[in-house]
């Protein structure tokens, strides 16, 4: 029975993944001699050639192919295991990172998050704000330990909580539209007035922007606060969530142009984290306290509201 020690595995995929010894050692912090003399006990321990030493790079057997597969998937989980216990070690954790997404709605999150920290006074709560993939990239980047924003639920690296809907609803102001407004708005009438985009704040986006007009003019800005004002002051037109824009959609200030070809959009505002990586006893609390509190959205904020009759007021 082959008795192989974590030493040697990880050495023997150092090779592989550097392409030869000395690049192996150097990544390891350890002589050529070592790392040559633990690849090759490991394969007299299995009575294997795991690899092809002929070539100027040194190369995988199929035998060898075959075993680094289990090898990458056993030292991922032995650095679980050691990140888990490290942790354990620690205790509480001194911080936690939290990023919220534009699409969040910050007087019940925060409330939930404050009722949580109060009852760890030791954990310092580090909040970030992201727009449109930003929150994602952090999250898979290791930069957060939670993040509050719409989850693309097909990636398995993500486990999520659902905390309610928010409805994105397009608006301008009035006397914007240089027609009149109760005419039916198709993406070509509305293709020669300049439409607010919120910029995504990932170093390296992973999506196309949502509810654009090809070939229209555009603005941008970092977040929904100053597109609502752009938007107000007449300057764009946009879609904007819901619990921002209430009080401005009762008054007549901004009008929904809600319709057949922009009919908004409702998507769900979640609380996700890594799937596939250990986490702290305070981000588990966490985690099981959200759990247990969902939704904690309103539910009117996930509702299109209906469409006013727009005044009769156009330029043009």
């Amino acid at each position: 029975m082959s008795n192989f020690t974590l030493h040697e595995l990880q050495c023997f995929d150092a090779v592989v993944s550097e392409g030869g010894f000395q690049a192996a050692a150097e990544r390891l912090h350890r002589s050529h001699p070592s790392v040559f003399a633990a690849v090759a006990k490991l394969e007299r321990q299995l009575g294997l050639s795991l690899l092809d030493r002929s070539g100027y790079r040194v190369r995988l057997t199929e035998a060898g192919q075959a075993f680094h597969r289990k090898v990458r998937l056993l030292l991922h989980e032995s650095e679980e295991l050691r990140l888990y216990a490290a942790q354990l070690a620690m205790g509480e954790e001194a911080e936690l990172r939290v990023v919220l997404g534009d699409l969040c709605p910050l007087p019940p999150v925060l409330a939930l998050l404050s009722r949580f920290f109060a009852q760890h006074p030791q954990t310092r709560l580090h909040l970030q704000f992201e727009t449109v993939t930003g929150p994602w990239e952090r999250l898979l980047e290791d930069e957060a330990d939670l993040i509050v924003h719409r989850v693309p639920k097909s990636d398995v690296r993500m486990e999520w909580v659902d905390l309610g809907r928010v409805a994105s609803v397009p608006v301008v102001a009035p006397g914007f539209l240089p027609f009149p407004p109760g005419t039916d708005l198709t993406p070509q009438r509305m293709q020669a007035l300049t439409q607010c985009v919120v910029r995504d704040s990932a170093r390296h986006p992973s999506e196309q922007g949502h509810f654009l007009v090809e070939g229209a003019p555009r603005c941008s800005v970092p977040d929904h606060l100053m597109k609502k004002e752009l938007i107000l002051h007449g300057m764009a037109w946009g879609h904007l969530p819901r619990f921002m824009i209430e009080s401005e959609l009762r008054d007549g200030s901004l009008l929904s142009i809600a319709g057949r070809h922009f009919p908004g959009a409702v998507e769900e505002l979640s609380a996700a984290r890594r799937r596939d990586r250990p986490h702290g006893p305070v981000a588990d609390q966490l985690w099981d306290f959200l759990t247990r509190h969902a939704p904690v959205l309103p539910p009117t904020l996930g509702r299109m509201p209906r469409t006013k009759p727009a005044p009769a007021r156009y330029s043009g």
